[in-house]
């Protein structure tokens, strides 16, 4: 259960990557690795068992999942009591696996818009998010998703695109998906044109927003004396996409080219590299965050303020 990248900064929430990048990864990693051999054990004892022990394994397995909420939260159990439900696993393992990112997806959301101390307000559209959860779930977990990125360059918000910090480079991503399928011509650097051949409309090209996050993302690199390889990318998963200008530094990747595409980001096989923590430390560092502290740390402080003036007054 390698394919679930690492969601380090969500929009100008506050993440507990930017408060430190060398801990959480690893930390991700091993928890998610932990918690899926133990998912995957109950449901091999289901599976070998008749249906009372069964039962009783359904009952260890809602035990396991409230223990591993605590731990991607770092809150303790009592506090995230739910209404109990029955949990009736998969039949299948391909079908554990989804199980299994489905539950993962909240707590991936919680480190990218929370800390022991602070929290942001998570919008719940990101719940739903089917672009995200694409990115998140069908990835090796070496790979670090930057999604809707909010800069603070000089003190002015920008906005960036979708990154992808992975062992070897960074890809600065442009979804351009269009519902009705029509193909797209990258006609020049200003506009592209959807449907050319049939009531073609006009879009702004993407290469412009690529190449503003482009030259932020050197920008950063450059100031911590950082060399990373970075190449834009025009992704479409649904739309065949007509290029004959080939941009520099640029992949344009349509509905042909995505297979080929797709499965080497998968397949990549690296560990985590300093030179990569490094990058996206640098780059957390420039990014806006818009956080409160908790109200139960407020309430702690206060607890703990009170006791030592008593202590001195004493």
């Amino acid at each position: 259960m390698k394919k679930i990248a690492q969601l380090i900064k969500l929009r100008d929430y506050i993440s507990r990557y930017e408060r430190n990048i060398y801990r959480y990864p690893s930390r991700y990693i091993r928890l998610k690795q932990d918690n899926w051999r133990k998912l995957h054990q109950q449901w091999i004892d289901a599976h070998s068992n008749d249906m009372e022990e069964a039962l009783d394994v359904h009952e260890d397995v809602e035990s396991t999942l409230s223990k591993w909420m605590s731990w991607f939260t770092n809150r303790k159990v009592h506090e995230f009591e739910q209404k109990k439900e029955e949990i009736i696993l998969p039949t299948s393992e391909k079908d554990l696996k989804r199980y299994f990112l489905t539950k993962l997806f909240p707590f991936q959301l919680k480190w990218a818009s929370s800390t022991v101390t602070e929290l942001s307000a998570l919008a719940k559209r990101y719940y739903n998010d089917k672009l995200l959860m694409y990115f998140l779930q069908r990835f090796p977990d070496t790979y670090f998703i930057m999604y809707d990125t909010v800069f603070n360059i000089k003190k002015v918000p920008i906005d960036g695109d979708i990154i992808f910090i992975s062992p070897i480079g960074i890809d600065v991503i442009y979804v351009l998906e269009h519902e009705s399928q029509a193909s797209i011509a990258a006609s020049n650097e200003r506009t592209w044109i959807i449907n050319p051949e049939d009531s073609p409309v006009k879009i702004l090209s993407p290469l412009i927003t690529l190449k503003r996050t482009e030259r932020i993302i050197k920008s950063i690199l450059s100031k911590s004396e950082i060399s990373f390889p970075i190449t834009k990318i025009v992704l479409s998963r649904t739309n065949r996409i007509i290029d004959a200008s080939h941009p520099y530094n640029t992949k344009i990747i349509g509905i042909d080219e995505y297979e080929d595409w797709f499965q080497k980001k998968r397949s990549l096989v690296s560990p985590l590299k300093n030179r990569q923590l490094k990058a996206a430390e640098v780059l957390l560092k420039y990014c806006q965050t818009n956080s409160v502290k908790r109200a139960e740390w407020d309430e702690d402080m206060k607890i703990c303020t009170m006791n030592n003036e008593r202590i001195t007054n004493e």
